[in-house]
């Protein structure tokens, strides 16, 4: 165990999977790339993936973190309300599915305080992999939601055109 990390020995699989991902957003708020970096499986060759929503696959632990790194860069505030969190674990893999609930905002164009603040939600997939050191992120994937004009004329059961 890490030091300063919190006993985790009388947690299930499942909530040490969902304290995990919990940590994994945690790191992204405070904009920590090094905490961010230790969540993630170690290795170039752990088939690490990840997958920004409008983004192409990202593959491989280093483009991965290098993408952290600018979204970090150029986000001055994001902070994610997760809901809809349900984990499943078997064996030494697991799922977690969530949405994001994102609120963010940039620096504003001129002067020093921060720009507008922008709402986005985001269903994402997290999935784990169990290691010596705890349950570390083999992949990541993010779509929008997309909401809008004309969304009250499509019938629940109806698939929304392509």
């Amino acid at each position: 165990m890490e030091s300063g990390a919190p006993d985790d020995s009388g947690l299930t699989d499942g909530e040490r999977v969902e304290r995990a991902n919990t940590t994994f957003y945690e790191a992204m708020e405070r904009g920590d790339l090094e905490a961010l970096s230790g969540l993630w499986l170690d290795g170039e060759d752990s088939g690490v993936s990840c997958v920004h929503p409008g983004w192409p696959v990202l593959s491989g632990r280093g483009d991965v973190l290098r993408s952290y790194a600018l979204i970090m860069a150029h986000t001055e505030y994001i902070q994610f309300f997760l809901t809809d969190v349900e984990v499943s674990v078997s064996a030494d893999t697991a799922l977690v599915t969530c949405t994001e609930n994102i609120l963010s905002g940039g620096p504003a164009e001129s002067g020093g305080e921060l720009g507008p603040l922008v709402g986005q939600l985001v269903v994402a997939t997290n999935v784990f992999r169990r290691t010596p050191e705890g349950w570390k992120l083999w992949s990541h994937h993010g779509s929008p939601v997309l909401t809008g004009a004309g969304e009250e004329d499509t019938e629940p059961d109806e698939v929304p055109p392509t």
